[in-house]
């Protein structure tokens, strides 16, 4: 196998993508070349417009990430930062500054602003500024793909008892940044997602691909956005790949992040196997072959395998590099046995 696709949130998407880069350069997973290429096609409907610069939190991270400049003892933006611009926003008591941008954070979303004005594309964008982050590490054998170019913006209904509606609707980034994800999700609405299209390149990635990894990315705001976009579920239904899944569930709870707010908001049991369930396996209408659940979650391999998944209980804890290169070998392996 040579052509691995990767559908990618952010933190945990970009921590898998590591860890299976990781396995490949060691040849630590069965079948595929150490010259194997991984396409990531990434969440954009994190995605919003702050402080007049267009911020594309997933991409960003995934991009950090695999260039090297993520800050991971914070969890997220870039290491080495310093909050200049932010402190300032603050004295001046512009709205917002709750979203943190640091001062060489902002320097990539300002490019990104004056490209996206200039009139070139999101996707051509994101290739743009992997010049210089990923092409001096991979050269040509990481392609980050951005799911669409077109506006998709998760939004989150939240109770709000000064509303005459009795909810009030704010940015997925308020909710995850501001509220904390501290307060229950009544309803999830996805603008623009039913009128957008795949970007460049997604199709073929899908299509084309030897294998097809969904990491433990949030299987709602990460990776339900993603096969939201009209044409990327029918392109994992038809792909000739095969299709494994590592849960972001262990024990009944999400490894980090909101998951669990999440799959309460759209009635899906926050477990191993009710993620894996909610996935589905493409022999009836869902989106994979193999889903992966940690050792802890063992007791809900029958019954995903009842489903018609191939399913197996390793340990999925993500503590290195080398744990998650034996993560991906595992998904490897399920798959293609």
């Amino acid at each position: 196998m040579r052509d691995i696709t990767v559908l990618s949130g952010g933190h945990g998407g970009s921590k898998f993508i590591s860890g299976l880069l990781h396995g490949i350069s060691a040849g630590r997973l069965p079948g595929i070349g150490e010259d194997a290429r991984v396409t990531v096609i990434a969440n954009t409907a994190d995605d919003l417009w702050m402080h007049g610069v267009k911020v594309c939190p997933d991409l960003d991270t995934v991009m950090y990430t695999l260039g090297n400049g993520f800050d991971h003892e914070r969890g997220w933006g870039r290491k080495a930062e310093t909050w200049s611009i932010k402190e300032e926003l603050e004295a001046y008591g512009v709205p917002g500054t709750w979203f943190g941008l640091g001062d060489r954070d902002i320097a990539t979303h300002l490019v990104r602003t004056q490209m996206l004005e200039a009139g070139f594309s999101l996707s051509q964008v994101t290739a743009a500024l992997c010049d210089r982050w990923l092409k001096p590490v991979w050269g040509d054998r990481v392609q980050l793909l951005p799911m669409t170019d077109d506006r998709v913006e998760t939004h989150v209904a939240v109770k709000d008892e000064n509303s005459p509606s009795g909810l009030s609707v704010v940015h997925f980034q308020e909710y995850w940044v501001r509220l904390r994800a501290g307060v229950p999700v009544e309803k999830l609405v996805f603008v623009g997602q039913d009128e957008s299209k795949p970007g460049p390149g997604v199709m073929d990635a899908l299509l084309q691909s030897d294998l097809v990894i969904v990491p433990p990315s949030n299987p709602v705001v990460s990776v339900g956005t993603i096969l939201g976009v009209p044409g990327i579920r029918e392109g994992l239904v038809a792909t000739s790949a095969p299709v494994v899944g590592i849960s972001p569930i262990i024990s009944g709870h999400h490894v980090r992040g909101m998951a669990e707010q999440m799959l309460a908001a759209i009635g899906v049991d926050a477990t191993a196997a009710g993620v894996g369930l909610h996935y589905g396996t493409r022999g009836s209408g869902g989106v994979l072959d193999g889903w992966l659940v940690d050792t802890a979650d063992a007791d809900a391999v029958p019954s995903l395998t009842d489903s018609g998944l191939k399913a197996a209980a390793v340990p999925l804890w993500m503590s290195s590099e080398d744990a998650t290169a034996d993560i991906a070998a595992a998904a490897v392996e399920l798959v293609t046995r």
